[in-house]
């Protein structure tokens, strides 16, 4: 039982004890008091729970309004350039020995294409060009 909840049983507790010495006569007033001491309760902890959500979602806007992925993990991203870095060696060494240069030029040009296309995934706004975030205008740089 938090502190919270012991203030509220001592409310109800002083209620009841209230009730016992005014009489049946005072009940509806002693109750009306009672439950809106619950409602302000029940209230506080509604907005509280409203401004910790309206602050997350806030958080979310100034990242860029991008929410954090599951799949887009540094772990993730990590491994992907691994496993890509350590498969270019024999796909350039297959496409080297079996078409020479022209070989060579298609493997990279596809390791390179399952990169670019990994990190547009993972960060859709890679490729979209650059903005001003503060007053949402476009930039001299835009695409």
């Amino acid at each position: 039982m938090d502190a919270r909840d012991a203030d509220l049983k001592k409310e109800l507790d002083a209620t009841l004890q209230a009730r016992r010495e005014l009489g049946e006569e005072y009940e509806s007033a002693l109750v009306d008091s009672f439950l809106e001491k619950v409602d302000q309760r029940i209230d506080g902890a509604v907005e509280r729970r409203v401004r910790r959500q309206m602050a997350e979602q806030q958080m979310v806007v100034a990242r860029g309004s991008r929410s954090p992925k599951s799949t887009d993990s540094w772990g993730e991203r990590f491994g992907f350039g691994i496993v890509s870095l350590v498969l270019a060696i024999p796909l350039s060494a297959i496409g080297g020995g079996i078409a020479h240069l022209p070989g060579l030029l298609a493997a990279w040009a596809g390791i390179v294409g399952v990169n670019a296309f990994q990190a547009v995934r993972t960060n859709p706004e890679l490729f979209r060009g650059r903005r001003h975030r503060a007053s949402g205008q476009d930039s001299e740089w835009e695409d």
